[in-house]
Formats: structure tokens, sequence, C-alpha cells
């Protein structure tokens, strides 16, 4: 399900708020990074999501966010990366997730976002539903089941193999 999130909301404000106090140090990733970003993305999520990383980072600015703790790398979050105005990818290591790093990553792209001068955020193929409905006021998309993933390319099982 694709959501839709209003970047001139009061909720925004709110959300602001709540990450403020978050102990991770979130910025814009940079060029040389790329490869070091997509190795833990790689590591911590799915190829897919490299692909992603790759398309976000070609962007000037980049649009790719990262979330750091004592210099590590422990969170991204991509927009602009399969389509114009989506927000997404986006995760945080299981070890630092609960601590507001997810919802600052997201606060902090969405901003980015609307300093570009998008008025809308798609999150794309929404995991989390209700995370970005409590974060953000996101609403759901109608779709009849269609969406821009619709026909995506995916990889095959080997015989044998147990994924």
């Amino acid at each position: 399900m694709d959501l839709l999130v209003n970047l001139y909301s009061r909720k925004l404000a709110d959300l602001a708020r709540r990450t403020e106090n978050v102990e991770a140090s979130i910025r814009v990733a940079l060029p040389p990074e790329r490869h070091i970003i997509k190795d833990w993305v790689r590591t911590h999520f799915s190829e897919y999501w490299v692909s992603e990383v790759s398309a976000a980072m070609a962007h000037q600015p980049p649009g790719c966010l990262i979330a750091t703790v004592d210099g590590q790398l422990v969170g991204f979050a991509c927009y602009d990366a399969t389509a114009r105005g989506f927000f997404g990818p986006t995760g945080v290591s299981e070890d630092q997730r609960g601590k507001g790093i997810g919802l600052a990553l997201f606060h902090q792209a969405l901003m980015a976002m609307k300093a570009q001068g998008y008025a809308y955020a798609i999150v794309g193929s929404a995991g989390p539903v209700d995370f970005y409905i409590n974060a953000a006021g996101a609403l759901p998309i109608p779709s009849d089941q269609e969406d821009i993933y619709q026909g995506l390319l995916r990889i095959k099982p080997k015989a044998g193999d147990q994924s």
C-alpha cells in the first residue's frame, strides 16, 4: 500500500519534537560513502534496496540520509529513489531499533523533500503502515492493487535453495 504525506501538515512539527532527543546523528550521505552505505544495506536488508540507494545517491544533493552512533552507520533513509516524490527505502540496524532513529530519519527526509519544493511525499509500498500514519498522518492512496512495483523483476530461488 502506498501512503501520502502532506509536507505542510502540523503533524510534522509534532514529529520534530518527538525526534529532537534521538541520540544518533542524522545527515545527508556524502558521495564517497556510497560504497559503505551500499555494503551495509546489502548486509542488513536486500539487494533491491542497494539498487535504490544507488539511485538516490546519484542525485545532487544525494537523496539518502544516514544515521550514525559513535561514528558507526546504524540506519539510512532514501527519497527520490524509485520515483520522484517517493520516500524509502529506510532501515535501522536491529540493535538500534526502538530508539527513535527510524522516526528521526523519516522526519529529516521529509524536511529535505519539502526544502526541495515537494508539497507531498509518497511512501511507496509502506511496510509498517501504522508507523507512518501515527508519525505523520499519512493517508492510504487507493490503488486497486496496482502500484509502481507491479511487474518488478524478482530473483527466483535456485532449486534446493531455502530462501
